[in-house]
């Protein structure tokens, strides 16, 4: 049984407009001591995700469907007494943005020591202070800074003070949502760097929510890519990066530059992620993808899976497991249009007079045109 077990997982929010399914079905599993991280593009249910599994939604959002298994318990079903006894006792979160997570008028010290104090009755006040030190010095603060406030504090070592917070009551999981946006990059790969550290050293189990792929690939064990509130792809951080089936998947890996090899700047993926108020019928990928047939329209994919632990849901996707090219496909009349972009993933200057027309026929494609791309 895995330490953290996520099944059918559905979340709404009430807007004024209506309800929005922000999750819709998401399922995966975090072992003892692994590290799991959830990819995406912004807005495709990563942090919702994780605020659900804290059980930390705001009051519009709501658990729809679906169980969190926590170590064989259910946190959905989980009284409110309970559940606040279990959160940062035995899972934590990092959250995006340290600035606004810190209460600015008070001591960071405090603010530490507050989550011991709270769910560990035994400790005293001096007792809680010494851990404080004791959690600086292990994520790279003097122990005597306990005393300043956030302001007087970077960027990165505010986020430092979040992770010596959420390891407060040493916890078995830490959620850490995006914790190193904001940060420039020598100061993200010393948090990535502090993040392993402490996993190996602790033995934590720990999902990583974050959009950059090479971040994935330096701190993660296995993957799950997320689309529109709903997952295309689940695998091994070597398998999906050696071999993605879901044409998503590839294309976020396509959208990190390779300084490895020609320098160009990579294409993205064209047009936008779909409103999640009236998203696309069948398959939510289909608008932006080369692959699409009138089946990835009409019918959202069953989930299969092939390699031990690698799981996708697309229909372009053989019962052999290989994703077939879209030669081999009946296109739909954007996905032809797509198809005819570079296959290394550069979008061209002008598209062919036939593409445009194309796209323009189906309608499907935004950022699309006979000009190029905005």
């Amino acid at each position: 049984m895995a330490l953290l077990e996520v099944r059918d997982l559905v979340v709404e929010f009430d807007l004024p407009g209506g309800r929005v399914r922000a999750v819709d079905g998401v399922t995966f599993d975090v072992g003892t001591a692994e590290a799991v991280g959830l990819v995406g593009e912004s807005g495709c249910g990563k942090t919702t995700t994780a605020l659900a599994i804290m059980r930390l939604l705001p009051e519009n959002g709501r658990i729809a469907a679906g169980s969190v298994l926590f170590d064989g318990e259910d946190l959905v079903a989980m009284k409110p007494g309970p559940l606040r006894r279990k959160r940062w006792s035995d899972l934590s979160i990092i959250f995006q943005g340290a600035m606004n997570a810190l209460n600015p008028v008070r001591r960071v010290g405090d603010q530490v020591a507050e989550p011991i104090l709270l769910h560990e009755p035994t400790v005293t006040r001096r007792g809680a202070w010494r851990r404080v030190g004791e959690l600086f010095e292990l994520v790279g603060i003097n122990r005597d800074r306990r005393r300043d406030y956030p302001h007087q504090f970077s960027g990165g070592m505010r986020q430092r003070v979040m992770i010596a917070m959420a390891l407060a009551n040493r916890p078995r999981l830490v959620i850490g949502d995006e914790p190193t946006t904001a940060l420039d990059v020598m100061v993200q790969a010393q948090i990535l760097e502090l993040l392993e550290l402490l996993r190996s050293e602790l033995g934590l189990a720990m999902i990583l929510i974050t959009h950059d792929l090479s971040v994935i690939s330096e701190t993660c064990d296995r993957a799950v890519v997320m689309y529109a509130g709903q997952v295309a792809e689940t695998g091994t951080v070597e398998e999906l990066y050696r071999r993605p089936l879901h044409p998503y998947t590839e294309r976020l890996m396509r959208s990190v530059p390779d300084i490895g090899n020609i320098r160009r700047l990579p294409a993205g993926i064209p047009g936008h992620p779909p409103s999640l108020v009236r998203p696309p019928s069948g398959c939510r990928f289909h608008p932006r993808c080369d692959h699409a047939m009138e089946t990835c329209r009409r019918t959202f994919p069953a989930e299969r899976s092939f390699e031990p632990g690698h799981r996708v849901a697309c229909h372009a996707v053989s019962d052999d497991g290989r994703r077939r090219a879209p030669s081999e496909l009946p296109l739909l009349p954007s996905a032809r249009a797509l198809a005819q972009l570079d296959p290394l993933g550069e979008m061209p200057t002008l598209l062919d007079g036939a593409a445009a027309g194309l796209v323009a026929a189906d309608g499907e494609i935004e950022g699309i045109s006979a000009e190029g791309p905005p």
